[in-house]
This record gives C-alpha cells, structure tokens and sequence, in this order.
C-alpha cells in the first residue's frame, strides 16, 4: 500500500500519531531511544546486582535464563521498565502522555477484550484438533498444582511484558516515525525489522535463527496493521498476549524462558528437522489469529 490508499484504511492511526505530529523531529525520537535505553539498562543492571548477590553463579545464570517459576516472573515483570521509559522519554521529547501512545483507555480495552475473546475462542478450537503433540509426547515441566498456583502471576507477568514491546515498537517508535514520514513502509516497516532483530539470537537457535527472527518481523508488521486500523494498541496487545500466553505459559522452547511453563516442546530451539516444520505451522497460525482480530474489530 502507498501512503494514500492507507489513508482511509488506517485512518484511525490518526488518532495516534496527532500528538507526535506537535514535535516530529527524528532527534526527538532519537533522544527518546536514548532515554529509554538508559532507563531500561540502568533499572535491569539494579535488578542484576540484587540478583548476583543472592546466590551463585550458576543460580545467576539460571535466573538469566529464566529456568525457574520466580525467575521468570521477575524477567517479565521487568520489561515495566520499558513502560516508564517510554512514558519519560515522550513526556520529555514529545509532550505526550501514556495514553496518546496506547489510545483512549477505554476504547483501547474495549478492543482488547474483543480480540482476546476472539482469540481465546480460536485456542478452544485448535487445542481439540488433531495433531495432540509435536511429533512427539510433550515433556512435562511445572507440576499442575504449581503451574496453577502461579498462574494469576504468570499471566500479570507476560501482559506487563507484551504490553511493553507493544508501547515501544508499535506505539512511541511507529508513531513517532508516522508523525516524520507519509510512507508505511517506514513507520511500519522500520519498527518490524527492528523487532525482528531483537529475536535474532543465534546463540541459542542456531541455524534456525534467521527464520526466528523473519516470523518475529511479519508478527510484527501484522501488530503494526492492527495498531494503524485500530487506533489503539488494546488488539495488539492482545494478540501479543495470547501467542506469548501459549509460547512462555503452557509450551516453551527447553533451555530458555521455560520457568512458568506446564510443558516443554520435545526438541531444542536449534533444532532443524523438527521446529523448521513447526514454524512454519506456527507461521500459519499467526495468520490466522491476525485475520480472527481484523474480525473481531469489525464487530
């Protein structure tokens, strides 16, 4: 789409991008990265310490990976720093509050709760189709007392995390982007590349890594469309939150974020015979649950 036929289709993105367009200078935006990443790294190196101070190396290492139930909760929860850095670096630079970037309150949960209903309706459905496992039987991780038991938490955890990534990339950074540049090509693209860099790590999923990250930048050009033809963040968020709910909460990848996890998935993250299939299946499903949200908006 060129910047006028997306006019009319995301025309509610209007709403959002108004206040950025007040102080639209790329510096601006610059600056507020720059501000956000100090927040984020100063408040994290503060909860590092805390955490190298009350074990060993090994506990350290395994709370980075968040191996355990606690560990995991602290790492979500602590993506709340992107939250107040965000909200200072726009208040600072664009003189805009918190909800400018998410959209009236409001509406914005009003849209959240449609998307999610829709979504958790699409999980009723596929989690009674065929196949029941991944090629192979799901391994066993958090007994189900406890799963259960840290499940208000765990579910607190990951919409403070997903809302997060979603104020940054598809709020402050694209509508600021939007508020400088008439082309969706930037203000959704640049946004999505990035996001998709931040999910590229070789270390962990070898060969595997480069398609990680390609899903990672189509989820997030989809969550950027959501956002533009919404007007608010709540059907990314949602979205957001429903797909990371069953990645971190109920199957996740063994060796990395599996704390708060009832399974794991029968193979490793570089695992190239097995997970290149599933991806790709999960690619599909991603599009499903997107075209489900653009569905549920209509309504």
């Amino acid at each position: 789409m060129d910047a006028d036929t997306t006019k009319g289709v995301y025309a509610a993105h209007e709403r959002l991008v108004a206040p950025a367009r007040l102080r639209p200078e790329i510096w601006r935006l610059l600056a507020g990265l720059g501000l956000i990443a100090v927040v984020v790294f100063a408040l994290n190196a503060g909860v590092l310490a805390v955490a190298g101070s009350l074990g060993s190396e090994l506990w350290l290492r395994n709370f980075l990976a968040g191996a355990t139930p606690v560990a995991m909760l602290i790492l979500l929860a602590s993506f709340a720093f992107v939250t107040l850095g965000v909200t200072l670096a726009a208040r600072q630079l664009q003189r805009r509050s918190l909800q400018t970037i998410v959209g009236p309150y409001h509406l914005a949960l009003t849209q959240f709760w449609h998307v999610l209903r829709g979504l958790l309706l699409l999980g009723a459905v596929l989690l009674v189709l065929p196949p029941y496992d991944m090629g192979a039987p799901m391994q066993p991780n958090l007994p189900v007392t406890v799963w259960l038991a840290v499940l208000p938490f765990s579910l607190l955890a990951v919409l403070i995390q997903t809302s997060a990534e979603e104020i940054l990339f598809r709020g402050y950074l694209q509508q600021s982007l939007a508020a400088r540049f008439r082309s969706p090509v930037i203000w959704m693209g640049l946004p999505s590349i990035l996001f998709a860099m931040g999910h590229y790590v070789p270390s962990e999923a070898g060969d595997n890594a480069l398609l990680i990250a390609l899903w990672s930048g189509v989820f997030g050009l989809l969550m950027a469309d959501l956002t533009a033809r919404a007007g608010t963040l709540g059907p990314a968020i949602a979205l957001h939150l429903f797909n990371n709910i069953v990645a971190l909460l109920f199957v996740a990848l063994p060796g990395s974020l599996d704390g708060l996890a009832l399974f794991l998935i029968p193979y490793e993250m570089s695992d190239t015979t097995n997970l290149r299939v599933w991806l790709g299946v999960d690619f599909v499903l991603m599009l499903i649950a997107w075209l489900v949200a653009r569905l549920a908006l209509r309504r």
